[in-house]
């Protein structure tokens, strides 16, 4: 059984109806005790990162976040929640974020010919041994849309692009996973990215 942390961010229907197809069960809930006794959890999400931590303070999430953290349990970040696992993004300025990775959320620097957000498909360099991409092509394609990019600890990057700049696109440390494009919606590679972490 996985949870999928309802805060009304946007796309979370999508990543339900991905791990369902690969014959997962995962239930939408902001349920405290379902998300705590569920297999494994995703905090998926598309938006603001001010208004989405305002929303998992609203909901008592943050806490729930940090006892499955600490409980050990697979836990991944889709999109925006990746960019909540860092402590602050330069999108909402003196917002605190959950800060359970160590990094920097920037924002996609301007450059000619390219646009902001950045939507489409792109080309990822895997770091050899990453979990979620057990069985992955070399250089997959995967889906993105972001103005804002992920700058983490070396230590911890799993799968890096290049748009504008250098981004980080997937870290993994212990049990905590997350992506910064969406597997959801990156075919068949996006798929073996979720069941790989169905899996875990």
């Amino acid at each position: 059984m996985i949870a999928i942390i309802d805060y009304d961010a946007g796309n979370i229907k999508s990543v339900e109806k991905a791990v369902q197809f690969l014959g997962e069960e995962a239930v939408i809930t902001r349920d405290k005790d379902f998300i705590l006794n569920s297999d494994k959890v995703i905090l998926p999400g598309v938006g603001a990162f001010g208004d989405a931590m305002e929303k998992i303070h609203a909901y008592g999430l943050k806490n729930t976040i940090y006892d499955i953290v600490d409980q050990k349990k697979p836990f991944l970040g889709i999109c925006l929640g990746l960019q909540l696992l860092f402590k602050s993004s330069d999108e909402s300025k003196g917002v605190s974020g959950l800060g359970i990775l160590d990094g920097e959320i920037l924002r996609i620097p301007a450059k000619e010919g390219l646009k902001i957000p950045h939507m489409g498909w792109n080309s990822l360099k895997v770091k050899k041994g990453a979990s979620l991409f057990k069985g992955v092509e070399d250089d997959p394609y995967v889906y993105f849309v972001h103005s804002y990019y992920l700058k983490a600890k070396e230590d911890i990057v799993a799968a890096t692009t290049e748009y504008s700049t250098l981004i980080h696109a997937s870290v993994e440390k212990d049990n905590v996973f997350a992506c910064q494009f969406h597997p959801e919606k990156s075919s068949t590679v996006g798929l073996q990215i979720l069941k790989n972490f169905i899996e875990l």
